[in-house]
């Protein structure tokens, strides 16, 4: 992985990290999920209708991809509503790497240095160390089924979307009809779950909504690219440095507590980060 691509990564790690502490301040979290969902799509429809028609052998990704990301979303919208960004977060981005990587291992090509994947191990024991106030600061369980739901779907946008660029060709076409595709399967998905109450916002819900898709469309573009460049494992673990920027965010906007349990795992991150990089 060269540098550029290590530092565009951490940046859509940042990017990430942003946009899910934007749907978390909404009062209706499937509400500010469909809104970003819309608004990305629409984004997505314009820059994919710009260029080259997908080949059909392209389309199954898509289709597949599609479906991953409406269930990530929904999985993830759910969690916020029973638990707090600093506990969901963890939970949801830090189960997918090991997943990503187990499957890289045993099914793809991509080759992963021994030290990479100790950098992996180490990112992976931080999250857990991270998402333990679960289980100890008497906080919903009902949270932990959820964001571990969004993670299975996270590992298999995760490796779709990193196959499903490389066989289109051109990740800015892929992404765009990825956001198109989404927003179709998820708004009624969410109508169906919610009634046409989920399609009451205000204007605040529709900027921060709209902010929150800038934001994702952006993370999500430049990894998808990062893909093209580097192992897929690889990059998908980097990405889950986005939980450091969650923590951070939780503490300087939401007042969050820093306790010693969030700053090992902190650490851990910033660690198995470093070591990605040897």
């Amino acid at each position: 992985m060269t540098l550029f691509v290590f530092l565009s990564v951490l940046f859509a790690a940042f990017l990430h990290a942003l946009w899910n502490a934007l749907i978390k301040v909404g009062v209706s979290k499937v509400t500010g999920m469909l809104i970003m969902t819309l608004v990305q799509g629409a984004a997505g429809l314009l820059i994919a209708l710009s260029r080259p028609w997908p080949a059909a052998e392209v389309l199954p990704w898509l289709a597949a991809s599609g479906l991953f990301h409406a269930g990530y979303k929904l999985f993830l919208a759910f969690a916020y509503e029973q638990g707090d960004l600093s506990r969901v977060y963890p939970i949801a981005r830090g189960t997918a790497p090991m997943i990503v990587t187990g499957i890289s291992a045993l099914f793809l090509a991509d080759m992963i240095a021994p030290l990479e994947y100790a950098g992996i191990l180490i990112l992976g024991t931080g999250i857990a160390v991270m998402a333990r106030g679960a289980f100890t600061n008497g906080e919903s369980r009902r949270l932990v089924p959820l964001a571990l739901g969004s993670a299975l779907m996270t590992a298999g946008y995760s490796l779709v979307d990193g196959l499903g660029a490389r066989v289109s060709g051109d990740a800015m076409m892929y992404v765009g009809w990825l956001f198109a595709l989404d927003a179709l399967l998820f708004t009624p998905i969410c109508l169906a779950l919610r009634g046409r109450s989920v399609l009451r916002a205000s204007a605040r819900d529709w900027v921060t909504g709209g902010l929150a898709a800038a934001a994702s469309y952006g993370a999500y573009a430049i990894a998808v690219w990062a893909m093209t460049q580097a192992p897929i494992a690889l990059v998908a673990a980097l990405r889950e440095t986005s939980i450091l920027f969650a923590v951070l965010i939780g503490w300087l906007v939401f007042g969050d507590r820093m306790d010693r349990g969030k700053a090992i795992a902190a650490g851990l991150i910033v660690s198995g980060m470093a070591l990605t990089r040897l």
